[in-house]
Parts: structure tokens; sequence; C-alpha cells
């Protein structure tokens, strides 16, 4: 009888050891994972930079200030951190076999004011924060031509691309 009790014990032992045990102090939360899309990026061209008709031999120049100067606009996100470069900032202008060296000079502000731009080296970008109260900002080119003496007629152009994008500050 001892014999099959201590196995009755024995196999109540391990079934008690194999049985799940629950535990009631548990916890548990939920987060969400989430995202906003913000606006993207608007870069307009407002203006082209124009040297208007030059002459061999002189070399001029358009202040960020003339009527000539290139004019680009970025509108985003208010506040929002922007990188702005140039992917096209040709050295020279072209027309056909021939062409003129171009060098430029850049000013940006968060207000259409070319007069009030703070000056920055373009082929260096900038990166600067799109108005507060507007998500505007300016950038301004002038440049200066370097005309041989026996330059040929024509006109001359070339292509100037601005390029933004948010930071993510």
């Amino acid at each position: 009888m001892k014999k099959l009790s201590l196995t009755l014990i024995a196999g109540a032992f391990v079934v008690a050891l194999a049985a799940p045990t629950t535990v009631s102090a548990q916890q548990s939360a939920s987060i969400l994972a989430q995202a906003t899309v913000q606006t993207p990026l608007t870069v307009t061209g407002v203006s082209n930079l124009n040297f208007g008709n030059v002459f061999p031999g002189v070399n001029p120049t358009v202040l960020l200030t003339d009527a000539g100067a290139g004019h680009f606009q970025v509108v985003g996100v208010l506040n929002a951190e922007v990188d702005v470069s140039f992917s096209a900032l040709p050295a020279t202008l072209i027309s056909g076999a021939n062409n003129i060296a171009i060098s430029y000079t850049g000013g940006w502000n968060t207000a259409a004011n070319p007069g009030a731009a703070t000056a920055f080296v373009p082929s260096a970008g900038l990166t600067e924060r799109l108005d507060a109260a507007t998500g505007e900002l300016h950038v301004y080119l002038g440049g200066t031509l370097t005309v041989p003496a026996n330059q040929a007629a024509g006109l001359y152009q070339a292509t100037i691309t601005l390029d933004a994008a948010y930071t993510g500050n």
C-alpha cells in the first residue's frame, strides 16, 4: 500500500509540474506607429538671369538687384529646413560651337526682396529655413560674363537648375 501511495504521490507531482500555470499579474499596453506626410516642396523659376545685349570685349555684370537677375522661389512647410543646390550651374553660355565664360553671385531671403538678400556662393549651395509665416525662400542669381574682343555674334544660353529638398529638421 505504501508503494502504491508513493507512486500516486509521485504521479500527482509530475502532473502538477507539467500543468500550465496562469499568471494573473500580467499587464500589457499598445502604441501606434504613425507618420504625417508633409506638403512637397515646389520650386519655381521666377525670372531668367538675363544679360541682355552684350558687346565683344565688354564684360557685363548683372547684380542681384538688377532687373536681369535670376530668381527662384521655393515654397513648402512653414519654417522647415531645406537644402538648396544647383544641379546645373554651367561655367559657360553656348551658341553653337562658341561659348562665353560666366561667374555667379547669389543671394537668398524669405521675402521677395533681392535688396535684402543674404549673400551665398551658388556653387556651394545653402541650408536655410523656409519663412515661418509664408513657407517661402527666394534665391537670386547675378553674374559676370567674360566676353573676348573677338567673340562671335549669336544668342548664348545655358540652363541653370536649382534643386531643393527638406532636411528633416
